[in-house]
């Protein structure tokens, strides 16, 4: 089968992205790097525009309970952070419960999103406060090398789609390359720490959550008809169109290091 050599406008949007990446990626690596409160805020403050942003997809034309409900995510969030875990788990329904009973349509979206944007912040403040520093940066690695990768390589090799209907622009050259570069860093993050080598497929498979991650927002915007889910970030749209692999990743990372016991891999 032959593919069709990128064309020019296929990258209009570098040096944009770029840009707004750079500032993501200073503010994003103080916030792992001092870790404690500063880390907990830049959680917060991200969890609570997600949910934000999700409502503003499902009820565009009632901005006002949307900031409302974010205000009380922040607020939840705030104080789960040095609370009990299962308590945390009943508090994190209250703006689902409280959305779906704002809106007639896309009750059980709005439930299952919200409670998974607060569920995958809670997990990232839990990984850096009880793992540390270095396997949060492994984990934000990952994310971040499959995105570039998948990117590059979806520009410059094209080729058959991955999920068409779901997401048009992700492609199985993409996608298999984001696989790659996680493995890589796993073999990497095996060199310089305490893992074994279960650490390279163990890291290709977030690779893999981070993706439907990304995969299940896509579907939710095409489902609500938009192209991103805000226009906050300049090139990126919003902080959930951003950080929707990260998302995918950190659930799938609070099973596997709470509930499995991976043999080789000391978080």
């Amino acid at each position: 089968m032959t593919t069709q050599p990128p064309s020019p406008g296929q990258w209009d949007d570098l040096t944009t992205r770029l840009i707004s990446s750079s500032f993501m990626v200073v503010i994003g690596a103080a916030g792992v790097i001092l870790g404690g409160v500063w880390f907990q805020m830049l959680v917060v403050f991200v969890t609570a525009v997600m949910v934000w942003e999700l409502w503003m997809m499902i009820r565009p034309k009632e901005p006002t309970k949307g900031m409302l409900l974010a205000a009380l995510v922040a607020s939840i969030m705030s104080g789960q952070m040095a609370g009990d875990m299962l308590w945390g788990m009943v508090l994190f329904l209250i703006v689902p419960v409280i959305g779906v009973t704002q809106i007639k349509t896309e009750r059980k979206t709005f439930f299952i999103f919200a409670l998974g944007i607060q569920l995958a912040g809670w997990g990232l403040v839990h990984f850096r406060e009880d793992f540390g520093f270095t396997w949060l940066l492994w984990l934000m690695s990952v994310v971040i090398v499959t995105d570039i990768f998948g990117y590059f390589a979806g520009k410059a090799i094209g080729g058959p789609k991955f999920w068409p209907r779901i997401s048009p622009k992700k492609t199985w050259s993409g996608t298999a390359a984001g696989w790659i570069g996680a493995g890589i860093v796993g073999f990497v993050f095996m060199l310089l720490s305490d893992a074994g080598s279960w650490i390279i497929p163990i890291s290709m498979v977030l690779s893999f959550a981070g993706q439907m991650g990304d995969i299940a927002e896509s579907a939710l915007k095409r489902r609500m008809g938009v192209k991103d889910s805000s226009d906050l970030i300049p090139g990126h749209g919003g902080l959930f169109d951003r950080f929707d692999a990260l998302l995918g990743a950190s659930l799938f990372l609070i099973l596997v290091a709470d509930v499995f016991d991976v043999p080789g891999v000391v978080f």
